[in-house]
């Protein structure tokens, strides 16, 4: 058991469930485009939230010291702390969750993310699985019973687009992270969100691409981020195409999930 996952599993006998906790859950996960760079500029976020993306008392955000707590931006702040975070994903996807459900059950996010980590990071084995794992286990365990997790959201691959050699060993990889999370957490039909990236932090973006969309398991659901803006640092998300992202992802999550609560169209 990995260090990381020693302190969590440890810190969960502390856990103080609370009523207000979430009761569907989602794991945020991949590097710094789900971290959120959006409005992010010469290491200095601009702090302006779009409306998408601001707080509701129905969506909450574990936090790095095990707690729920209101979600608001930066959701990363905490967790990606080698990188200054602004406006990801998350938060416009859960309220675009929120919207189409016509309300429903409250919303959790776990965010995991962790700028320019590559794949082997998040293999079994590698530096943040068994923190991935550990967060997941205490943000259900905190949930006071009530929590259950949904989906995971993930947004990974630049960092893998370096060398021809990481880029043709994504898909295998991949696969086998989706197995095994499946597997340390007990679900084995866990709906997994991947986005097909849009820009790479080397030449070899396409061979990423084209393994992250030859995926062909169970529930592996694959949104597309080519064609989104990107900053002028040419490898994130601005804060507009990250809104626009979360409501790509609540539609793919909408979509499959199918819900017996009563939805919405969310336009584009």
């Amino acid at each position: 058991m990995s260090p990381p996952l020693l302190t969590l599993v440890f810190l969960l006998a502390f856990i103080r469930p609370s009523k207000s906790n979430p009761t569907d859950i989602f794991i945020l996960a991949g590097q710094s485009n789900m971290a959120g760079r959006g409005g992010v500029r010469n290491n200095v976020w601009d702090g302006v939230i779009p409306p998408q993306c601001r707080p509701n008392p129905s969506i909450r955000r574990f936090s790095a010291s095990l707690a729920w707590e209101e979600a608001r931006e930066p959701l990363h702040a905490d967790i990606d702390v080698y990188g200054v975070c602004g406006v990801g994903p998350g938060m416009s996807f859960a309220n675009a969750v929120r919207s189409a459900r016509m309300r429903g059950p409250s919303i959790g996010l776990v965010p995991c993310a962790v700028g320019s980590s590559g794949i082997d990071d998040w293999s079994k084995g590698g530096r943040l699985y068994g923190g991935l794992i550990g967060r997941a286990r205490a943000a259900v365990a905190a949930a006071a019973g009530g929590g259950r997790i949904r989906a995971v959201l993930w947004y990974q691959g630049e960092r893998d687009a370096v060398s021809a050699g990481a880029a043709w060993a994504y898909r295998p990889k991949m696969e086998r992270f989706i197995r095994d999370l499946r597997v340390d957490l007990g679900l084995p039909s866990l709906l997994f969100i991947q986005v097909a990236i849009a820009t790479g932090q080397g030449p070899y973006k396409n061979i990423v691409r084209a393994g992250q969309k030859s995926i062909r398991m169970p529930n592996v659901v694959t949104v597309d981020a080519l064609g989104l803006r990107v900053a002028e640092d040419y490898v994130h998300l601005t804060t507009q195409a990250q809104v626009q992202l979360g409501r790509m992802l609540a539609s793919a999550y909408l979509s499959h999930s199918r819900p017996a609560q009563k939805m919405v169209s969310l336009s584009p």
